[in-house]
């Protein structure tokens, strides 16, 4: 009998999903389980992929270069501002009969679901790492419900599939976080002068991130602020489309990136994709945080700090699941409030810091036991299931 074979898949614009799975396939080949395990990359990911794993303990996993899309699916990725995603679905079809060969496949999104919806290939187990512990509602639609085993952060993920009636009873597990599992590097100096940090971190979904109507304008702030420095990090998929699209809510937004001299200030370090921005370097570094819908924040109150989110669209968010992230600091619907709540450097009071530790505990089922390994066996032991 052929052993099980396992692939990781990364098929993506950006490196950002690759710390959510990486860590359980290295995990895996730690075991010295007799399941081969192969990672699968597509060229946007490839980078983060081997930078990841030569840096991970233990043996280096096999890493497939997946055949590229057609050039027909590139240029219709670029002529739509690169808002839909025909080269992600192309490299897909181009690799069915790599997909084929496996007996599960690991993905941290939710467009691999094609590979059986579309492509024919039902008798392949599809396990979701999920990326991130955000609240956003796509992350509670029906596609993620869809995979043969999900893995789980902690209960409120848990809870909220449960309440859309979308969990299997036997195709999920609480594993924690495998992305906390990454060591955490020396912590770099960014800035001449020892200022409080502020990170401002946007999301790229139109209809809820604050970068199309406010973004510029804090740029503006800090750059004239003597009080602050600034990490400018937003998410990594905001300036790689000229064209993003959000789905729940519709909605559409132009990117456009910081101007040429917001980069000339030395208390001002703007990343919009390096290793950096996906390895927590940040969100473990700064001493205050300034977002919207991105679930780095649940990543930032693992140790609990000052957090300021940004409501430009006035959304009701009061009382809504999807905002449950927003009770850990203070909501600020316009710039004038910005002015207001950094005209002193902000302290963080019991209050708070309680409601952020419970935040944390509700999304984040850590043990002492790394996540990652945690993740490994739930793959292993619903596979012997199966």
């Amino acid at each position: 009998m052929n052993p099980m074979h396992i692939g990781f898949l990364f098929n993506h614009h950006g490196g950002h999903q690759v710390a959510h799975a990486l860590p359980v396939a290295l995990a895996l080949l730690r075991r010295g389980t007799n399941a081969r395990v192969s990672v699968l990359v597509s060229e946007g990911c490839e980078g983060e992929v081997r930078r990841m794993a030569a840096a991970g303990p233990g043996p280096t996993p096999e890493i497939v270069r997946l055949r590229p899309p057609s050039a027909f699916a590139r240029a219709a990725n670029r002529a739509s501002g690169r808002s839909i995603p025909a080269d992600i679905v192309s490299t897909l079809h181009r690799n069915l009969d790599r997909f084929r060969g496996l007996d599960a496949l690991v993905v941290p999104e939710k467009t691999s679901l094609m590979l059986k919806s579309l492509f024919g290939l039902r008798s392949l187990k599809l396990v979701h790492t999920r990326h991130g512990a955000g609240d956003r509602a796509i992350g509670f639609d029906k596609a993620s419900g869809k995979f043969d085993l999900v893995l789980l952060s902690g209960q409120k993920i848990r809870d909220r599939l449960a309440a859309a009636d979308l969990l299997k009873e036997d195709g999920h597990a609480i594993v924690g976080y495998p992305k906390f599992d990454i060591p955490p590097s020396k912590p770099p100096r960014l800035f001449p002068k020892d200022r409080p940090t502020v990170l401002y971190n946007p999301h790229p979904s139109p209809a809820l991130s604050s970068w199309y109507r406010m973004g510029p304008h804090i740029l503006d702030w800090f750059a004239k602020s003597d009080r602050y420095n600034l990490i400018f990090a937003p998410h990594v998929m905001l300036f790689r489309k000229r064209l993003t699209a959000s789905l729940s809510p519709f909605a559409l937004g132009w990117n456009a990136g910081p101007r040429a001299e917001h980069y000339d200030h030395d208390h001002m370090l703007i990343d919009t994709g390096s290793p950096a921005s996906l390895d927590m370097t940040y969100t473990d570094t700064a001493d205050i945080y300034l977002g919207d819908a991105s679930s780095q924040v649940y990543e930032f109150i693992r140790r609990p700090r000052p957090c300021f989110f940004l409501n430009p669209r006035g959304l009701a968010w009061r009382g809504d699941p999807d905002f449950a992230h927003w009770g850990a600091g203070h909501v600020i619907e316009d710039l004038s409030q910005l002015d207001a709540a950094l005209a002193e450097v902000p302290r963080l009071t019991p209050a708070m810091r309680e409601r952020q530790e419970a935040l944390f505990d509700y999304s984040f089922d850590l043990e002492a036991r790394p996540s990652s390994e945690r993740a490994a066996e739930a793959i292993l032991d619903y596979m012997a299931r199966r």
